[in-house]
């Protein structure tokens, strides 16, 4: 069963060693969660790679931050990041991205139209797609947002867990629900217009409620959440209520379903793990809600904590085999797998 998932931090990863630019940790066997060898084995054969600005140095860690209260946790966002700090450190993990194309001698491609993707994903050369997680390294203006397109970003999530210039997004907070704060600024309402008009697909993840139903009032495309998980399971702020996945499911859009074990099997601490049958019971509840078609996977991978069980890329085959178990048909599982991202990059990328 051929895999296209939703999200994964490899790029991020990588670009904070001492080589940012050192393809060779994709390429060959890693000590993370996903690499090239790994990957293959699961018959894993592409996805979303983010490129994503971290924190500066100079800002305590999560963990560090974390403050626990009486029924959980919350922990405060960090503070706006600098343009230029975003700017350069994005500009380099996508030069990082190029760099393992060009040394994959053909084994892998940076994809920006459906008729590259569906070709790599037929002859089994690992597709990626451009992915902005976090829209701090575009102008206000959107005067540099052509230039991201032409470099290839075929994706952009408004925000990460931390307010800019186009929205708020929503802490890491459980219990919560994801209305947490305003919507999108004047800014952002112009930048989802932009990005439908350009055909980049806008992605929903870590953008509070607010932001999220004033996107879906302003929006052209299917709604896309890329990795997250349900509320109603799990009251996290950053996972989505029965109404948000409904309107997901309205537009034809797909929510990918991510594998952090805080986001599937929350508790009053933050924790290491969660048993592989959360991520089972959350795409059930999800199946079961607004249908089959309208889920997939969003791994997180290497950005987050996932199951023990799933341990790394080659896990997903115990993921297809536990929802083959739990009742899912072959023709579900494909959609699950990779055509449903396929369908909603089709109904949003321009020809």
């Amino acid at each position: 069963m051929k895999i296209f998932d939703g999200h994964n931090d490899i790029l991020n990863k990588i670009s904070k060693t001492e080589d940012p630019l050192n393809s060779r940790a994709f390429l060959e066997p890693g000590a993370g969660q996903l690499d090239y060898p790994r990957a293959i084995k699961a018959d894993f054969r592409g996805g979303f790679f983010a490129v994503y600005p971290s924190n500066p140095p100079s800002v305590p860690t999560a963990k560090e931050r974390t403050v626990l209260t009486e029924k959980g946790y919350y922990i405060p966002f960090p503070p706006p990041l600098d343009y230029e700090y975003a700017h350069q450190a994005v500009l380099t993990m996508i030069d990082l991205l190029y760099k393992i194309e060009s040394d994959s001698e053909g084994k892998f491609k940076v994809v920006s139209d459906i008729e590259n993707l569906e070709s790599c994903l037929e002859n089994k050369v690992m597709a990626a797609v451009l992915h902005l997680e976090g829209a701090e390294p575009i102008l206000p203006s959107l005067d540099n947002l052509p230039l991201f397109y032409e470099k290839g970003m075929r994706s952009l999530g408004i925000t990460w867990s931390r307010p800019n210039a186009f929205g708020h997004g929503v802490p890491f907070q459980y219990p919560s629900s994801p209305d947490t704060g305003p919507g999108l600024t004047e800014a952002g309402k112009y930048l989802v217009k932009a990005c439908n008009q350009l055909g980049i697909l806008i992605d929903l993840a870590h953008l509070n409620e607010k932001g999220f139903w004033d996107t879906t009032e302003l929006t052209s495309a299917p709604l896309v959440s890329s990795h997250t998980a349900a509320n109603t399971l799990i009251p996290k702020a950053r996972n989505l209520t029965d109404e948000q996945l409904k309107a997901v499911a309205e537009t034809n859009g797909v929510v990918g379903i991510i594998f952090s074990v805080n986001d599937l099997d929350g508790e009053k601490r933050p924790k290491n793990d969660a048993p592989i049958s959360s991520i089972i019971k959350h795409i059930r509840y999800i199946a079961d809600l607004i249908g089959g078609d309208h889920i997939a996977f969003g791994s997180d991978l290497d950005g987050t904590f996932i199951p023990s069980e799933v341990g790394d890329v080659t896990g997903f085959p115990k993921i297809i085999q536990l929802l083959k178990e739990d009742g899912f048909s072959t023709p579900e599982l494909e959609k699950i797998c990779y055509k449903n991202w396929i369908r909603v990059l089709k109904a949003t990328w321009k020809p």
